[in-house]
Formats: C-alpha cells, structure tokens, sequence
C-alpha cells in the first residue's frame, strides 16, 4: 500500500490582517520537517495541497529542509473552510457569546467551536460560503483524487489545515461529524498524520505527531494557530 504524510500548514499570522501567510516560526517549523524527513532518508513521490498561501508556503518549507523539488498538485478540496466567516455567522446570531476585547486566543477558539456546531447542524444564518455538507463532499472529492492517482506510488505529502484535515479523517475512519469539530482544534502546526492507502481503503497508523519539535530547544515551537 501507499503510504500518506498528510502534514498541517506551519504557524499563521493569526491576529493579523492577513491569516493566510506564515509566520517567521511557521517557516522554520516547515524546514525543521523536511530536515527531519531527510535525516530518516525519507522521500516522497509528490507534494499534494490546498491553493492556500500557507499551504504552499509549508510545502515549499518542507522542500526546502528536504532539499529536493518534489511534483506539485494543486487540490482546492484540501483547503480550510472558510472559518472567519461561520465564528462571524454565529456571533451575529448570539452577540453576547463575541470574545471581550483583549480575549486570549482560547476564547477564540471556545468560539469556534461551538459556531462549528451549530454550522454543521444547519443552525447558522445568513450568507456562508458553504455549507457543512459541501465541504465535506470536497474534502471527500480530494481524498478520492488522491486515492485514485496515487495509490500506485511509495509516500505522497499532503499539506493542508486543521478542519479539512479532521474532515479528511472523518472519511478515513467512518466517523461522526462531531468528531471533526474535536480534532480540528487539536491539530498542532506542522504536525503529520501518517496512513496507507490504495484504490479501495484509506488506513489510519498515526495522528498529529511533531517529531520534528519534540525537542528541549524546540518545544515552545509548538503551537496550534
């Protein structure tokens, strides 16, 4: 079976004006994976991600460390939904639940979540760039494209983000859908979750691991936005 390193972009520029852009630790998490996959010698017949900056930024990264150029396909379906927009949905419907000024990212994220809830069981208004079960169907969409082009080669690295990576697992273990609003906020940046896969199964063996990071010098580089 062919093997997948399904790898969550670097750190973002969250609280910014522009989210989808690495951060200065977000590159070097990147590098400091594709050094790491080419102590262990490891390489990889393609590079498969969404059409987000960080995506192709973290891939770019990870080339980088690896020092190789790997063959590069573009998936839109391994992109991140469009979470800005649900958290703004659900706070316009319950305004008393918006985040004091000043808030630590945790309150952010109690947010998202719950505004995940209530998008995924159709309870959220207004005019959402789709819907809970579209993006379930394009994440389905890549994980089919992948399965279907590539089960014929030895590793594949695919770069993506917290939701659609949880959505793409979902699929992968038959699992209910609260069970991507759980994993989608454990999701670590840079982390890899590692699968077999062929033209039939796609098969689970490990999940948000930072070998890379899991270092004295290294474990403040561990974050999850």
């Amino acid at each position: 079976m062919a093997q997948f390193y399904l790898v969550r972009h670097g750190q973002a520029s969250f609280g910014t004006d522009n989210y989808d852009r690495l951060s200065e630790l977000g590159h070097q998490q990147a590098r400091w994976l594709g050094e790491y996959f080419a102590e262990r010698d490891m390489g990889f017949d393609a590079l498969l991600s969404g059409d987000l900056v960080r995506h192709r930024e973290t891939g770019a990264g990870i080339c980088e460390g690896l020092g190789v150029a790997l063959p590069e396909d573009i998936h839109a379906g391994l992109n991140e939904f469009d979470f800005q927009s649900i958290v703004d949905a659900y706070l316009t419907q319950y305004p008393e639940q918006a985040p004091g000024e000043g808030a630590p990212v945790a309150a952010f994220y109690k947010a998202l979540k719950t505004a995940m809830k209530h998008w995924r069981l159709d309870e959220l208004t207004g005019d959402l760039p789709e819907t809970w079960q579209s993006f379930s169907d394009r994440v389905l969409a890549a994980r089919n494209h992948i399965q279907k082009e590539y089960s014929d080669k030895d590793r594949v690295l695919i770069v993506s983000s917290g939701g659609a990576m949880a959505m793409f697992l979902k699929h992968a273990l038959n699992a209910a859908d609260d069970t991507v609003v759980e994993l989608n906020l454990q999701i670590r940046n840079s982390s890899v979750t590692h699968g077999f896969f062929n033209n039939k199964v796609v098969r689970m063996a490990s999940f948000n691991n930072v070998p890379h990071l899991d270092r004295p010098d290294r474990f403040e580089a561990i974050t999850y936005f």
